[in-house]
Formats: C-alpha cells, sequence, structure tokens
C-alpha cells in the first residue's frame, strides 16, 4: 500500500475541516489553529485517508496538534506509518523531540501513542471544559488533556 504524506497550501486547509473534525469535535477550536505549522494530507494508494498537523513548539520540538485517519482505515497500522513518517520529516529538520496531547477520556488514543513510542508528560487540567461543548467518550467525560512526549 502506498502511503503519501504531501503539505497542504494554506489557501486549501479549509478543504480539509471535515477530516481535522475527526480528531477534534470542536469547530470553534479547530480554526482557532488551522491555519499553525504544517498540515499534511495523508494519501494510502491516491485516496485521501487522513490528516496530520504539526505546530513548531521551539527550535528543538513539534506538538502534533491534530492527527486524524478515516474510520475505515484506522486499526490497519496506517497510524503508526504516519507517525513513522513525520518522525523522520522532523528528524530531517533537525527537531529533537515531538508532543501530543489527548483527552483522558480517549482510551484507545492513549493506548495508541504508547504502542508508537511516546511516554507520558505533562496533564493540562481541565483542558477541555473551555471546550462550547462537553465530550464523552468511552462513557468518561474528557476534562484533561494528557500530554505525551517522543525524543527523535
Amino acid at each position: 500500500m502506498d502511503l503519501l504524506l504531501e503539505e497542504v497550501k494554506a489557501a486549501d486547509r479549509i478543504y480539509y475541516l471535515p477530516l481535522l473534525l475527526l480528531a477534534d469535535e470542536s469547530e470553534q477550536v479547530v480554526m482557532n489553529y488551522i491555519q499553525e505549522g504544517t498540515l499534511y494530507s495523508i494519501t494510502l494508494d491516491k485516496r485521501l485517508i487522513g490528516v496530520a498537523l504539526l505546530v513548531p513548539i521551539d527550535q528543538d520540538g513539534y506538538e502534533l496538534k491534530n492527527i486524524a485517519l478515516t474510520e475505515d482505515v484506522r486499526g490497519m497500522g496506517i497510524g503508526q506509518r504516519v507517525l513513522r513518517e513525520l518522525s523522520k520529516k522532523l528528524k530531517h529538520s533537525h527537531a529533537s523531540y515531538v508532543i501530543v496531547g489527548t483527552a483522558n477520556s480517549s482510551i484507545g488514543n492513549i493506548a495508541f501513542y504508547q504502542k508508537c513510542g511516546f511516554k507520558m508528560h505533562t496533564i493540562k487540567k481541565d483542558f477541555f471544559l473551555k471546550y462550547p461543548e462537553p465530550i464523552y467518550e468511552n462513557g468518561i467525560r474528557a476534562i484533561d488533556m494528557i500530554m505525551f512526549k517522543k525524543l527523535l
């Protein structure tokens, strides 16, 4: 399967909003960061299946602000492949680490990031309380953001 990550031009980012909303349910929040960093489209065998948004934090690190794959390709190892490709891009740009955050209620994401070599780093208390609508996953309200870090 041919996996390709391509940089999306700033003027075209709005077309990727539906995919970004797969990972972040608040359109208002996504619109606040959609023009930050570098947005990549993710295609598999020439079919658009997702997006990833990397935002620089400082001269050494980046935050994976949003990563989303369509439901039909989840659980096939593609997310791990995408993270490996993104790590290569970051290493090439001389970054030494990447962080990513997920909700305390996102049980699958918590396991996924650890399987990909990320380690729990910090917790942003009450992060999701600022969202316009409460988010529930797995019967748990999203309140805190768990931040993971991976050294490159």
